[in-house]
């Protein structure tokens, strides 16, 4: 478990570079920030797969959000059972395999509505420094 920090630090850096591929942010000064908006923290949730392999995930801290504000609705793609039933119903009638997924980055391809933007401080441990010399 000594190497256990590399590896954490590994999956951060994946995570980063999964969020980095596909936009998800963009940095802004505070001053940039609207009045009466504050800057959400965003939290890493860490988790090892039964495989061993190390995921960290890059959270909105919820509790700091304010209901229509921050968001309006919260929604999850998820595949209901009976959905899996008919694919493999098909699939089995089709002589098909089916194989296992483990999609990496599938939540960060979820899209704002017009006009809805949420601020956040960097990311702990990745903070940049604005013109004024302090942490975007």
């Amino acid at each position: 478990m000594a190497d256990d920090h590399v590896g954490w630090s590994a999956a951060e850096r994946a995570e980063i570079a999964n969020h980095a591929a596909n936009r998800s942010w963009v940095y802004v000064d505070r001053s940039d920030v609207p009045v009466g908006r504050a800057l959400v923290r965003l939290i890493w949730v860490y988790k090892r797969k039964r495989s061993g392999a190390m995921k960290a995930r890059l959270c909105v801290q919820g509790c700091a959000q304010v209901h229509g504000v921050d968001y309006d609705q919260t929604f999850c793609a998820t595949l209901r059972p009976t959905s899996l039933r008919a694919l493999a119903s098909i699939a089995a009638t089709n002589g098909l395999h089916m194989r296992r997924w483990d999609f990496v980055a599938a939540y960060l391809q979820g899209e704002l509505q017009q006009g809805e933007v949420v601020y956040c401080h960097a990311p702990p441990g990745y903070a940049t420094l604005g013109a004024d010399g302090r942490p975007r």
